[in-house]
């Protein structure tokens, strides 16, 4: 089958994740020995931007990092993934930002220190308003200023540019958000925080909400996803959505791209590692239609 390569923006976080096997988590003012640990590129957006690029899509990003070793680490990760860093600049007061992930039995604590993110502010953003008007569809998080996504969910409205809102960390989503957003993809957790009888009322035809092993559910329908032995669920949820905005962009209808994304995000599980295991177009089309 031919790669589509459509044209997607991620605007968002790039991160360096600090990552800690435990056997399990530490109480107040207790130190324990972990088994395990590894540094490895992530931030929501990084990490999303990275699984559209891996499944064929034309990746743009717009963020920032820190004048650091992290900094120039997460540059090269990015471009080597195929992402186009051209809205990428290096901050001069801000170090790169920074994820702690405690990891225990397959599940994941994180606790992101932002640091030069929260300088991707909307002035920041309209100076590369040129790649977001060429985009076939724009990818936003929660880990950059909220300001940031009001401005580019509001420029993507008025271009007529799908826009994709994954509400990470969860918070009480504006209106205008909410009215501009094509798309929002809360996990469970994430839903129970940002819904309310007037948002699902108002908007609740628009949210995506990801399920984990049971799949994704959208409006009246539930997609579910390919059953596989987790090791680490730090990437699932990023890799869905970058899958997401991939299969959208490039025409699949709905339902074909929430069992397409559901199943890519079912590689991530497979190993350590938020971007480790994001897999390629062609690895996702084989175990979505030739599984045994």
């Amino acid at each position: 089958m031919t790669i589509i390569k459509p044209k997607i923006t991620v605007i968002g976080s790039i991160n360096m994740d600090v990552v800690t096997d435990t056997e399990r988590l530490p109480s107040q003012g207790e130190t324990l020995l972990g088994t395990d640990y590894f540094m490895t590129p992530g931030g929501k957006g990084a990490n999303q931007a990275v699984a559209a690029s891996r499944l064929g899509g034309d990746v743009s990003f717009i963020g920032k990092v820190g004048n650091d070793v992290f900094g120039d680490r997460l540059m090269t990760n990015l471009q080597q993934n195929g992402v186009n860093t051209g809205g990428i600049e290096s901050s001069e007061t801000f170090s790169s930002g920074m994820a702690n992930v405690l990891l225990k039995n397959r599940d994941n604590r994180i606790i992101v220190v932002p640091g030069a993110n929260n300088q991707v502010t909307a002035d920041y953003a309209e100076h590369y308003r040129h790649i977001l008007k060429e985009s076939d569809i724009v990818l936003a998080q929660l880990e950059i200023p909220l300001s940031t996504i009001e401005w580019c969910a509001a420029f993507c409205h008025e271009h007529d540019i799908p826009f994709i809102l994954n509400p990470a960390p969860a918070q009480p989503l504006p209106e205008t958000l909410l009215k501009h957003s094509t798309y929002i993809t809360p996990n469970e957790e994430e839903y129970t925080k940002i819904n309310t009888p007037s948002v699902e009322k108002d908007y609740g035809e628009t949210f995506i909400t990801t399920l984990g092993a049971r799949g994704v559910r959208y409006r009246n329908i539930t997609v579910s996803a390919p059953q596989v032995k987790a090791i680490d669920t730090t990437g699932a949820g990023d890799t869905f959505n970058g899958a997401l905005s991939y299969y959208l962009a490039a025409g699949y209808n709905i339902e074909n791209a929430l069992y397409l994304s559901n199943t890519a995000a079912s590689f991530a599980v497979e190993q350590s590692g938020a971007q480790a295991g994001m897999p390629s177009f062609q690895q996702v089309q084989e175990r979505a239609y030739h599984a045994d």
